[in-house]
């Protein structure tokens, strides 16, 4: 029996998860997962890529209350500002708007970062649909509202890993939302197409693109590379370019989920061409950052 085995929202775009034994899903998503966002003055999105620190920082929500946690700073909460003064912000093909958050958390991660940066939360009008082959609604994910990923597809990239005298990975450093076990065979997420769990229904959009973000290490906030991208390029290319490990979905029903539920999926596609035979060696810097962080 499939079953979810761990459950994981992400706070601040870029920033650690933390995982529950339970959830909310709304329309775009876990509840509160990627519900703020670094910017620049200028709007642009600051994302682990750049700057693999933000990994380190380990934000919590407490009620109507964001805490503030990374090695070495003194801890910071603040109160949730559900409107008010708003910055525009740029993200991929969507352009809207964002919540400031105040002074204190802009000066908390300017310092962290080096640079002028920006906290902004999801406005109370905050409208953002997403594409694929299931369209639905996102917060500041890059693409698309929940991340899946199963253990066994991860136990199989390890096992290549260390085949090739590598150092197998951790599940965090794909950052998905909702990892599943009790699948044998890897990489089913890819075909999965309609699923529920709990009292949520999900549905396929695509499989994810990994950019570099897998090759940071999400405790440190320290870049550790080349794998697990350099074996993924070995088996798992993508038409798109770069190379894919889980699925993007959308939510088809917003409901509850819980560590140990079921997972039940209603349809599936075809066999994935992402499990065929390897491919020839790919570069590493050349996939493209289209992947939640």
């Amino acid at each position: 029996m499939a079953r979810i085995a761990r459950l994981t929202y992400y706070p601040v775009k870029s920033c650690a998860g933390i995982d529950v034994p339970s959830a909310e899903v709304t329309s775009a998503g876990l509840a509160y997962d990627r519900f703020f966002q670094l910017v620049t003055p200028d709007g642009d999105i600051l994302t682990q890529r750049p700057h693999p620190v933000l990994a380190s920082v380990r934000p919590r929500v407490l009620g109507d209350r964001l805490a503030l946690a990374a090695p070495g700073r003194e801890d910071l909460v603040l109160d949730i500002r559900r409107d008010g003064p708003r910055r525009p912000v740029s993200m991929l093909a969507w352009h809207g708007e964002g919540v400031r958050q105040g002074e204190a958390a802009d000066e908390w991660f300017s310092d962290l970062l080096g640079r002028p940066a920006e906290l902004i939360g999801v406005t109370p009008d905050h409208e953002r649909v997403t594409g694929g082959e299931t369209p639905g609604r996102a917060a500041f994910a890059d693409g698309h509202a929940v991340l899946l990923a199963s253990e066994s597809s991860l136990d199989s990239l390890n096992e290549r890993i260390a085949a090739g005298q590598g150092e197998p990975v951790p599940m965090d450093r794909f950052r998905p939302n909702i990892v599943i076990a009790g699948w044998g065979e890897p990489h089913r997420e890819d075909e999965a197409r309609e699923l529920t769990a709990g009292t949520a229904k999900f549905g396929y959009a695509e499989k994810c693109v990994r950019c570099t973000v897998p090759m940071i290490d999400q405790e440190t906030g320290a870049k550790a590379g080349p794998e697990p991208i350099r074996t993924l390029a070995t088996y798992r290319r993508d038409p798109r370019g770069g190379v894919v490990f889980g699925m993007k979905a959308a939510v088809l029903r917003p409901g509850q989920v819980a560590v140990g539920d079921e997972v039940i999926v209603h349809s599936w596609a075809g066999p994935s061409p992402s499990t065929a035979a390897a491919e020839p060696p790919f570069t590493a810097t050349a996939s493209r950052p289209a992947e939640s962080v």
